[in-house]
């Protein structure tokens, strides 16, 4: 019997946990509890809890008699109210802590759970990321042989992803201005002028060169600092090169060693994709409800309708016409990443898998694949560029009632583009480099809470559009 294909195997997964944790929203996504007097912590003398999948509700009463509540309104309609339960968390963690132990509802309790499992997948994912860029990164510059070709394809790579992230970019800032998504009717009223401050372009663009240069090689391994690995690594085996002779035979030999060791690790964890898949996309929908996603339609509408503008048509003319592949089949090839990237929302989690199905069913050469995908999984974040600016500008039209001037949009295309250079490839990482876009339009960093909600669901799609546009990036170069 033919052993089902790798995509397939993800699909089924997803599939089956979306079914399970829209059930699970649907027939045990609400729950009030009433906790009874034995269970009371010391210092109350009542507890109510209601949780369903977009609000959740803590009421106590003190011995001294004063009555307190706590909310979690994903849709963000309460005045005061936490985004999520880790904000929560944070704000108010007594609250936070009866929640967990008395009011979950089962279709949480079981998301949850079902996280941790995914959680897992993704740890496992993440444990060969770093040895497995190290290995190829030598691998592929230490087996071009000379300083030309290692010049001539570093022009390439850095040429196309600078076009590709600014054409992304150029989408989103149209979209926006079409869809206006944050003028409304119930849009709130214009609040005043841009607030002075943020830092200076200048200031963005030196700090991604200083991120470039690793005080200790060791700590930025340890610590997971992708663009100071890769510069130092980068670094390391261009000398190697330089130095040639022996040296370069047995830095080479060593890494070809590692490497294979690293995929063969590699390919071992993929086999878990499935599973993993299954209890990611069953989380997801468990716990968040439709009322969320109602909410911030025309947002989710257009940062949607920009993305897959950017992977569907923008990218495949890229491979048609400059790389002389057929999108389809290319795609295809690439399915078991793109799904596991839409998953887990982890290009850096999911690279790993990326490489295995560029060189093995794409047949990318791997000195290209070691070089292009590392980097890209870095530099490279056309998806999160471009929600940035949707997001920002997104902002803006709430905070204003009105569309931000054209100098404003550019300074907030120039921003996200540098921005997205060396964002982390991990979840919400978006969010932390979006507060650099905020402050350099002058807007206000707390109101990124109000798209908090559905950043999880956004960030699955843009994370897949990253890892689909490195991917074409090998086909190119």
């Amino acid at each position: 019997m033919t052993k089902l294909a790798l995509h397939w195997q993800i699909a089924i997964g997803m599939a089956i946990g979306a079914s399970l944790g829209v059930s699970l929203n649907i027939f045990g996504g609400t729950r009030t509890t009433v906790v009874q007097a034995e269970q009371l912590p010391s210092t109350l003398t009542a507890l109510t809890i209601q949780d369903s999948p977009n609000h959740i509700t803590v009421n106590w009463t003190t011995v001294s008699g004063e009555e307190h509540s706590a909310v979690v309104d994903g849709t963000r309609k309460t005045q005061g109210a936490a985004a999520t339960v880790d904000e929560l968390q944070h704000t108010q963690p007594d609250a936070a802590s009866w929640f967990h132990r008395f009011g979950r509802s089962t279709a949480r309790t079981v998301g949850e759970a079902a996280q941790h499992v995914g959680n897992l997948f993704l740890r496992l994912l993440q444990m060969v990321a770093v040895p497995l860029i190290i290995t190829s990164l030598i691998c592929g510059i230490t087996g071009l042989g000379d300083a030309a070709s290692l010049g001539g394809m570093f022009l390439r790579t850095i040429l196309y992803y600078v076009c590709t992230s600014a054409a992304a970019i150029t989408i989103g800032l149209v979209a926006v201005n079409i869809f206006r998504p944050g003028i409304t009717e119930n849009a709130a009223s214009p609040v005043g002028g841009p607030e002075p401050g943020g830092q200076s372009l200048g200031t963005l663009l030196f700090e991604q060169v200083e991120r470039m240069i690793p005080t200790n090689p060791v700590a930025a391994i340890a610590d997971s600092h992708f663009l100071s690995i890769i510069s130092f690594t980068l670094a390391f085996s261009i000398f190697a090169v330089i130095v040639g002779g022996k040296t370069l035979r047995a830095v080479r030999a060593a890494a070809e060693a590692g490497f294979e060791v690293m995929m063969a690790m590699t390919m071992a964890i993929i086999a878990l994709a499935p599973l993993g898949v299954l209890c990611l996309m069953l989380f997801v929908t468990a716990t968040q409800g439709p009322a969320v996603f109602a909410s911030l339609f025309w947002y989710l509408l257009t940062v949607i309708a920009a993305l897959m503008t950017h992977a569907l048509i923008v990218l495949p003319l890229i491979l048609k016409f400059v790389a002389r592949r057929d999108p389809i089949a290319y795609a295809k090839a690439l399915s078991p990443a793109l799904l596991t990237a839409f998953s887990s929302a982890s290009s850096n989690g999911t690279l790993p898998l990326t490489m295995a199905c560029v060189e093995n069913r794409a047949g990318v050469d791997n000195r290209v694949s070691s070089f292009v995908l590392p980097l890209g999984a870095t530099i490279n974040m056309d998806g999160t560029a471009l929600y940035e600016a949707v997001a920002v500008l997104f902002i803006g039209q709430l905070y204003h009632g009105a569309v931000l001037p054209l100098e404003q949009q550019l300074i907030v295309a120039i921003t996200a583009l540098l921005a997205s250079i060396g964002a982390a490839g991990i979840p919400h990482a978006g969010l932390v480099m979006m507060i650099v876009i905020l402050q350099a339009v002058g807007l206000p960093i707390e109101m990124q809470g109000i798209i908090l909600a559905v950043d999880r669901v956004l960030d699955m799609f843009r994370t897949s559009v990253n890892v689909w546009s490195d991917s074409c990036g090998c086909a190119v170069v």
